[in-house]
């Protein structure tokens, strides 16, 4: 699989690094390492699949042009357009017999997973609430970007990922999402959110740019217990805790595990792309709900 890298910022770095080798140009309009300045100047036979990691506003017509000309495409997170030009995207990889991932790879977090068979196996029975914390702090990174501070900010930035983790524990919801806080402390875009969604299991999730010590929470409630993830292995240590409820009440047995490891959420999401494109797919359908769900929220923050 020969892949050419569009975008050399901080994704693409991370990207460039796992796939070593199978990465035959870098193209960037600005950094002086890259070998092209577009990617309409690499000859389609040089390669078979593209990262796109490139800003938000240029992604889809970057996509668009890779699978028009039957290449594989994985695009950095989060994908956001119009229904309808998904559903075009989606199509396109129908006809032309390719490829397309939107990269999401907290999915690949091994506490995660190990939540997500916790689930599915009803360990923790009738689900009750879920409360996701995603903090992180880059404010003054990204006021400094000339393209980032803008727009949704910390919804569509971190919330995104807050809704992939969601969609992968408990499927879709069809509820409205409603946006509690929207702050912007620092930056001209929202820099701290809290929204939710009613239902069972009800979410509750908090992002934001200003949390000093990189820091992540999960945690899920049910009739006979619950299931804590306390940071992610590339900020580690990660820890999972599992309770099981003890009836009337009183203190719950617990398990606890603790990770501390390099992030290796980057080299499964590559290998799983790897894959996708050997066996066909898309997940472009994560889009269409996730985008659907931030679109919702969108004028609760005052942008449309």
């Amino acid at each position: 699989m020969r892949i050419a890298l569009i975008g050399l910022g901080v994704q693409g770095r991370k990207r460039l690094a796992v796939a070593g080798d199978r990465v035959v140009a870098v193209v960037d309009p600005v950094a002086a390492t890259a070998d092209l300045r577009a990617i309409e100047q690499l000859p389609l036979d040089r390669y078979d699949a593209a990262f796109v990691c490139v800003p938000d506003a240029e992604k889809l017509s970057v996509v668009r042009y890779l699978l028009s000309h039957r290449k594989h495409v994985l695009v950095e997170k989060p994908l956001l357009a119009e229904r309808a030009e998904i559903q075009d995207l989606i199509e396109l990889c129908r006809a032309q017999k390719v490829s397309c991932y939107t990269a999401y790879n907290h999915r690949f977090e091994p506490h995660i997973v190990r939540v997500k068979r916790v689930i599915d196996e009803k360990i923790l029975g009738q689900l009750y609430l879920a409360r996701f914390f995603y903090g992180n702090g880059t404010a003054r990174d990204v006021r400094n970007s000339p393209w980032r501070d803008k727009g949704l900010g910390a919804l569509s930035d971190l919330g995104s990922h807050l809704l992939d983790m969601a969609l992968f524990l408990f499927g879709p919801t069809d509820a409205t999402g409603h946006v509690w806080a929207a702050h912007r402390f620092e930056n001209r875009a929202p820099d701290h959110v809290f929204f939710a969604f009613e239902g069972r299991a009800a979410l509750e999730m908090e992002a934001t740019l200003l949390s000093w010590r990189n820091t992540f929470t999960l945690d899920v409630y049910g009739e006979q217990g619950s299931a804590h993830v306390c940071c992610l292995c590339k900020w580690g240590p990660s820890t999972l805790t599992i309770r099981k409820r003890i009836l009337p009440s009183g203190r719950p047995a617990e398990t606890i595990e603790t990770l501390e490891q390099p992030d290796p959420t980057w080299q499964s999401e590559h290998e799983h792309f790897i894959e996708l494109c050997r066996s066909g797919g898309t997940n472009l359908e994560n889009d269409l709900w996730i985008g659907a769900k931030i679109q919702e929220m969108a004028g609760s923050i005052g942008v449309s």
